[in-house]
């Protein structure tokens, strides 16, 4: 039966998200990837406040170690390969794990450089990021272009129908929010995020991000991986590093990634990581799907009954 597994990125982040998993291979993949860093990730679960898994530096490797900690721990319980997956944003980066494209040690790595990359791309305080709700697609790239007046806005991740982010310069993220309102939006509020991500303004990230790549081995996926910026598998390692750049600038159009799946016959869907945002926006995509989130290993049995 065909079946995909979604990897969440960042926003899916709390404080002990790992808790509901016993499998020995969960804190292993944390391990691993505090070794590769030289920071503690484990220990960043548990602290006392959250300021340091809220940071971006921090939130990337700690999301993907969770994705790949969960995508091990259903294959330590028996689960099987699903026939496709894919990652919001971030989670792509898990996807490509799961599908033995990047070595672990490698994406850990990569991740944390791509989170400094963005960072440093727009100085903190000149970029924001948006929501924009029940408005349609098309309205709010024209408030975009409207409200741009030389400066950067642009709608950059299409979640779900009439839900849908803008990011770039904080003057021209604020004009678009009015010129969104003015065209009938329901809410049209800014975010607390500190990178404008998926927009122009991460044009420097991705060159540093792209000069990163060169040195990174990519192997042939060994079950597809639908890229962000396209809705594209590749297999050609060339392929890979030019979709996970275009990423960092460009819009993630999930609801045409989860639309496409449905139309390609995989209904059963599965959100590998912490949290359940993928599975509520399936919801609002797609209702022929049914989607399970594998928060824990109750989560994990709950799904593998259902799959024999």
């Amino acid at each position: 039966m065909a079946f995909a597994f979604l990897f969440p990125g960042q926003g899916s982040q709390s404080l002990n998200m790992m808790d509901g998993f016993a499998a020995a291979v969960v804190k292993d993949t944390f391990d691993e990837a505090s070794d590769a860093l030289g920071d503690d990730l484990w220990a960043m679960l548990k602290a006392d406040s959250n300021e340091a898994i809220n940071q971006t530096i921090n939130t990337q490797p700690l999301m993907l170690a969770a994705g790949v900690a969960t995508f091990r721990a259903w294959l330590a319980a028996g689960g099987a390969r699903p026939s496709v997956v894919a990652g919001h944003s971030l989670g792509e980066y898990s996807a490509l794990v799961a599908a033995d494209a990047l070595d672990f040690d490698d994406a850990v790595r990569l991740v944390r450089l791509r989170a400094e990359a963005m960072q440093s791309a727009v100085p903190a305080g000149e970029g924001a990021m948006a929501a924009v709700l029940g408005l349609e697609d098309a309205d709010i790239v024209a408030a975009c272009a409207e409200a741009a007046q030389s400066e950067v806005v642009e709608a950059v991740n299409f979640n779900a129908p009439g839900q849908v982010v803008i990011a770039g310069g904080k003057a021209a993220v604020e004009r678009a929010i009015a010129a969104c309102k003015a065209r009938g939006a329901k809410r049209a509020m800014p975010l607390p995020v500190s990178v404008p991500s998926h927009c122009a303004l991460m044009k420097p990230a991705a060159e540093r991000l792209a000069e990163a790549l060169e040195s990174v081995s990519i192997n042939v996926p060994v079950l597809p991986v639908l890229h962000n910026a396209d809705v594209a598998a590749y297999s050609e390692a060339a392929q890979i590093r030019d979709a996970l750049v275009r990423q960092l600038y460009s819009p993630v159009r999930w609801t045409e990634t989860i639309r496409k799946l449905a139309a390609d016959g995989v209904l059963l869907h599965a959100e590998c990581g912490p949290g359940k945002v993928l599975a509520g926006l399936n919801k609002r995509i797609e209702s022929t799907l049914s989607t399970s989130a594998l928060t824990d290993d109750a989560a994990i049995a709950a799904v593998l009954t259902s799959l024999a």
